[in-house]
């Protein structure tokens, strides 16, 4: 961490806050507005983090922002990603060799794969275990956690490393979870049920054994990237960090459990989780930009924390995008496809939109050999590893136009869009959807468009002209934008004021007039924002419940759910920022570059006006 704070600050990559800030939404609150800022601002180093709640005063700083641009992950890894991609696929097309060449780039292939396994440290005392406290001093208030949103239940550890391992020890895991804080000596484990670390905890369950856990923070900031790595079931993720730096991580065994971690971490936080405890965990702001519900995890008592002798606490915040996960969303992406091509015949390019929350949505790009070949990719990927939490998925050929050209690429999948093209089904799901109607599983929607433009009777009204045309048959409607005006497939977002379930089918003497129908709430959405739009929309959704087709048309159902939708888990609300915070930051002159503008364009926040909103 030392390390990365100079040669981000040799980058100009690093704002250093002397001001006295409070772990409890002011550190993490500065930090969301930074990383939204063009190019994703700066990294942040909080050198004087306090908590008022505690009455205290940390010597440790806090580092945030750290993975929040394309030129800071290129210093923290040291080439590009499609370097790293290049080795995962050289390695993948290992062979056979039959010419004298061929075996000896096979043999310096095979060679580079000495650096992948990690080497443990016996005799030395690796500098995370500086400072040890035990027993009665193990506190965890005594670290700078953070709280990140005013409706979090407490504070959360955001960026640690989860080591786990097998109850026979053979498989071991580096993970990425939140971690809320109950007390002093006590963390709740967000493990999802799909994830390594929750095989490993059933293993010690069926055996009635306490599982060991340690949590590091800091060290290289390579370690964090490797844990939320999309490895297969089994795959160590320090393997990866020993291919990416071309040398093997040293770890050291822990002091209080048998867990072995790298040695040049910031801090340990050791212990055990008994299987036989669960305690309720949330909720939490997650990176849907909503707030997760309350539900039973997996409880650890921490046995021992170790740490540097000048320590650095590092953190993130999650919420409304853009943040951290935009840049190492998409490096991950790089990273990772050709693993998947590997698997998928056809697949030639994906990308995950961060206003899609990435998992909500993703558009493929394949070379379609046969009939159906579109549906049989769209299935692979709904049932492969991580993508089996895709929600959403559009495939498109390979002669259409660049992911990032909005417009072009829009009006691509529109001229070639229509009811037959679209698959629902259904699978498991991420376990922070608030959508589906069961927890972590629900509706997928695939739409297949790599087929020629279509042709349709089709008739474009104006907005004012067809918004007074829907008011009449359906009279919750208030506002109407249409977008992609240029096709016979245009997009018409309706602001409603829903009282109950919307009838739509009402709406069949205006088919001729509409191509696909996007009902979101007005009054918690601006309607010309189509970035904020697509964030509410793939989130709100569950393609079985939510996806209407009346003849021709495409309609969708994005706005809140609830009883009167069949709807009967709690809706969540939204990662608002305290108005009361944000006026507390600007007093201290620390909101240069953000505007009015900036705030309405991100959805900031979401309250009646008020006189610390004028203020603002």
């Amino acid at each position: 961490m030392q390390y990365l704070i100079r040669l981000l600050s040799e980058h100009s990559e690093l704002r250093v806050i002397d001001d006295h800030l409070d772990i409890d939404l002011e550190i993490p609150h500065l930090a969301y507005l930074e990383v939204k800022k063009p190019n994703g601002g700066k990294a942040l180093l909080f050198t004087h983090p306090i908590s008022k709640k505690q009455n205290k005063n940390f010597n440790i700083p806090v580092l945030m922002n750290i993975f929040g641009s394309h030129k800071r992950l290129e210093l923290i890894f040291n080439k590009s990603s499609d370097q790293i991609a290049k080795k995962i696929e050289a390695l993948l097309d290992l062979g056979v060799p039959k010419k004298l060449g061929d075996k000896v780039k096979t043999l310096q292939k095979i060679l580079s794969l000495r650096h992948v396994f990690p080497r443990k440290r016996h005799f030395f005392k690796p500098v995370s275990q500086e400072v040890v406290h035990l027993g009665d001093s193990v506190n965890l208030y005594d670290l700078p956690i953070l709280t990140t949103w005013p409706e979090d239940a407490s504070a959360f550890i955001t960026m640690g490393q989860i080591y786990t391992q097998s109850l026979d020890g053979n498989k071991k895991n580096l993970g990425m979870y939140r971690l809320q804080v109950y007390d002093k000596n006590h963390l709740g484990l967000h493990w999802q049920i799909h994830k390594d670390s929750q095989h490993f905890f059933h293993e010690y369950k069926k055996a009635g054994m306490k599982m060991p856990v340690s949590i590091a923070l800091g060290g290289d900031a390579l370690y964090t990237w490797c844990g939320q790595a999309p490895l297969p079931y089994g795959m160590y993720e320090l393997m990866l960090y020993g291919l990416i730096r071309e040398r093997a991580v040293k770890v050291s065994k822990c002091i209080t459990n048998d867990l072995y971690v790298p040695s040049d971490v910031d801090i340990v936080i050791e212990g055990w989780v008994d299987t036989k405890e669960m305690r309720l965990e949330g909720p939490f702001g997650d990176h849907t930009g909503f707030y997760t519900p309350i539900d039973s995890y997996p409880v650890l008592e921490v046995s021992a924390i170790t740490h540097k002798k000048s320590p650095i606490f590092p953190a993130t915040v999650v919420g409304k995008p853009p943040l951290e996960d935009k840049y190492i969303g998409h490096l991950t992406e790089r990273i990772f496809l050709p693993l998947l091509k590997k698997t998928a015949h056809g697949l030639q390019d994906m990308y995950m939109p961060e206003n899609g929350v990435f998992h909500n949505l993703i558009f493929v790009r394949m070379d379609c050999d046969y009939p159906g070949h579109a549906k049989q990719l769209m299935h692979a990927l709904f049932g492969v590893g991580q993508m089996s939490f895709v929600k959403h998925a559009i495939f498109v050929a390979k002669d259409a136009p660049d992911f990032r050209d909005y417009l072009a690429f829009g009006k691509h999948i529109l001229e070639r869009l229509s009811v037959d093209n679209l698959i629902i089904t259904e699978g498991i799901c991420d376990a922070l959807d608030h959508a589906s109607l069961e927890f972590a599983y629900g509706g997928k929607l695939g739409i297949d468009v790599t087929g020629d433009i279509i042709e349709r009777d089709f008739e474009l009204l104006d907005d004012e002209i067809l918004c007074k045309r829907l008011k009449q048959l359906l009279p919750e409607v208030g506002l109407v934008v249409q977008y992609f005006k240029d096709t016979k497939m245009p997009i018409c977002v309706v602001g409603v004021d829903k009282k109950t379930k919307l009838n739509l089918m009402s709406l069949k003497p205006l088919v001729s007039h509409l191509g696909v129908v996007v009902f979101v709430d007005e009054m918690k959405n601006d309607l010309y924002n189509p970035y904020m739009l697509i964030w509410r929309v793939v989130n709100n959704i569950d393609a079985k419940r939510d996806v209407f087709i009346l003849e021709n048309c495409i309609m969708i159902d994005a706005t809140n759910k609830g009883i009167a939708d069949g709807f009967l888990r709690e809706w969540p609300k939204e990662t608002d920022c305290s108005i009361e915070v944000l006026v507390s930051l600007k007093d201290k002159k620390l909101l240069d570059g953000i505007d009015s503008a900036f705030l309405k364009k991100y959805h900031i926040y979401n309250s009646p006006r008020s006189e610390e909103e004028c203020q603002l």
